[in-house]
């Protein structure tokens, strides 16, 4: 049937996206790209007619795109792709929707980037002073206090930056323990190692009093230099500054330390359940991702230094 060339049917449901919907000018180019991909793929197996697509049709477009693209660009075409199907069905061109039962591949699970104990040594003396510094207080810059203790507890618990961020005084159970509130305000207590005490306690002691006194008050741990809630993005920025001034050649991310948490405990020899608890992950699966890391780091080792590995 004529209503149903594939050209024609194209360009109305871009006319339709720019007018009706109002698409911005970026996202129109990207619908016109897509479809003219899909297009140029119809046309190659001698399709001209909408009616002829069948979802193994579609399939084969999916894996025809995802050979040359990231899966994020596969999910995105796809989209388009299913949402003009989905337009000519309500159109009533088509009697069948053959693309809403196709899904893009799945992204592959990218392996959670940790720093080596060493690593996270630099990082954490490059954010601030030792809490046992023998160093005057008048030569101590208040905010490195802070900002040593930050990374302690990130690396000590393992927690979220946006759960050291939402940190109140009461949540300090004792020197020992804390409590966050993670995805979903789940609630869990994790143990605090002595480091991070040392320098939380510091902070606490020397440096928190100043900072709260130039606010209206807060229950929040830790706080700016206006005395109010620090943000995730100044946390972030500390992590950064601190990457670069212990000259790390590595990528450092805000989840850097809670990775490097992760993968140092169970090379340790941490049971993954127990892992999964500190992290507060709902499903031991999710944590078993780092045992990967572990075994790749195994595997290396073997190979290097084991006589018969090597051909």
């Amino acid at each position: 049937m004529a209503e149903h060339n594939v050209e024609v049917l194209a360009d109305r449901y871009l006319r339709h996206l720019n007018l009706e919907r109002g698409l911005a000018k970026n996202s129109l180019a990207a619908y016109n790209r897509d479809l003219g991909e899909y297009l140029a793929f119809l046309k190659r197996q001698g399709i001209t007619d909408l009616a002829q697509v069948t979802d193994l049709t579609i399939e084969a477009f999916v894996e025809h795109v995802a050979a040359t693209k990231k899966a994020s660009s596969v999910a995105r075409t796809l989209a388009g792709v299913r949402g003009w199907h989905k337009y000519l069905l309500l159109e009533g061109v088509l009697v069948k929707d053959n693309a809403h039962k196709v899904h893009p591949p799945k992204a592959a699970k990218r392996l959670p980037k940790a720093i080596s104990v060493d690593q996270v040594l630099a990082l954490l003396s490059a954010s601030g002073p030792e809490p046992d510094s023998e160093t005057g207080d008048s030569a101590v810059d208040p905010v490195r206090v802070r900002d040593r203790a930050i990374l302690e507890l990130l690396y000590a618990t393992g927690a979220r930056v946006s759960e050291i961020v939402n940190l109140d005084i009461d949540d300090l159970v004792d020197p020992t323990l804390i409590r966050l509130f993670g995805k979903g305000s789940k609630e869990r207590i994790v143990p605090v190692g002595s480091y991070a005490q040392r320098a939380l306690e510091n902070y606490l002691v020397r440096t928190r009093p100043h900072l709260v006194a130039k606010g209206r008050g807060t229950p929040a741990v830790f706080l700016n230099q206006r005395g109010g809630r620090l943000s995730r993005q100044s946390i972030w920025q500390v992590i950064s500054d601190a990457a670069e001034a212990a000259e790390l050649s590595v990528e450092i991310s805000p989840h850097t330390l809670r990775h490097s948490f992760a993968t140092h405990l169970l090379e340790g020899g941490a049971d993954v359940r127990v892992v999964q608890e500190l992290l507060g992950h709902s499903s031991v699966a999710t944590t078993q991702i780092y045992t990967l890391v572990t075994v790749d780091s195994l595997r290396e080792s073997y190979a290097l230094a084991h006589p018969r590995a090597r051909s």
